[in-house]
């Protein structure tokens, strides 16, 4: 398999994780998980505990992935099964952090530019004394 290949499947990971463990259509689930990932039995908690992180998530995702596909990198055995799975998990954890570090650019800059309105609109409004 290429390095494309590996690339598409990483950033399907990316996609999967951060959408189950950040995005609104799961906000629901997050919030059972989180109200059990405090309480209970150890596995109990690890297991909602995954839920609600995406780097946790992305290695079951990745997993998922690699033995759905049958991609393997560098061995065509077992060995290039794990390559496979903590390569997609770190490709796919770069591209959440890019995806994350430009939506906070996004906020700052809509946030600074709502800043600039205000203050443009409170000029207008109250104008200096001559």
């Amino acid at each position: 398999m290429d390095i494309a290949h590996t690339i598409i499947l990483a950033a399907v990971v990316a996609c999967i994780a951060w959408t189950v463990t950040k995005e609104e259509v799961f906000r629901e689930w997050r919030e059972i998980c989180n109200r059990n990932k405090i309480c209970g039995a150890l596995l109990k908690r690890k297991f909602f505990y995954v839920w609600t992180c995406e780097y946790c998530f992305s290695h079951w995702v990745a997993f998922a992935t690699v033995l759905a596909t049958g991609h393997r990198i560098g061995y065509s055995d077992w060995r290039g099964f794990i390559v496979a799975v903590f390569f997609l998990v770190a490709i796919a954890n770069v591209f959440m952090t890019v995806y994350q570090m430009s939506r906070a650019a996004l906020r700052w800059m809509k946030a600074h530019a709502d800043r600039a309105e205000a203050m443009a609109k409170n000029a207008a409004n109250n104008p200096l004394p001559n």
